[in-house]
């Protein structure tokens, strides 16, 4: 079981990156904002959450 929560946390993880790495540059350059310096900061943390939320709340839900 630990395999499929593990499995579907890193799938989650992917497209919620897939998603944020297309819509984040647009969003930074309607702000005028340089997508080139802030993205890769905004990008990174948005994996780290999504990554944590979606393991521990699979973990939880499927373990528990």
């Amino acid at each position: 079981m630990l395999d499929v929560v593990i499995g579907i946390a890193i799938l989650l993880n992917i497209i919620a990156v897939a998603v944020t790495g297309v819509i984040l540059p647009v969003v930074l350059s309607k702000l005028k904002n340089d997508p080139a310096l802030s993205g890769p900061v905004i990008l990174t943390t948005v994996t780290d959450i999504v990554g944590f939320v979606a393991f521990l709340g699979l973990g939880s839900t499927f373990l528990l």
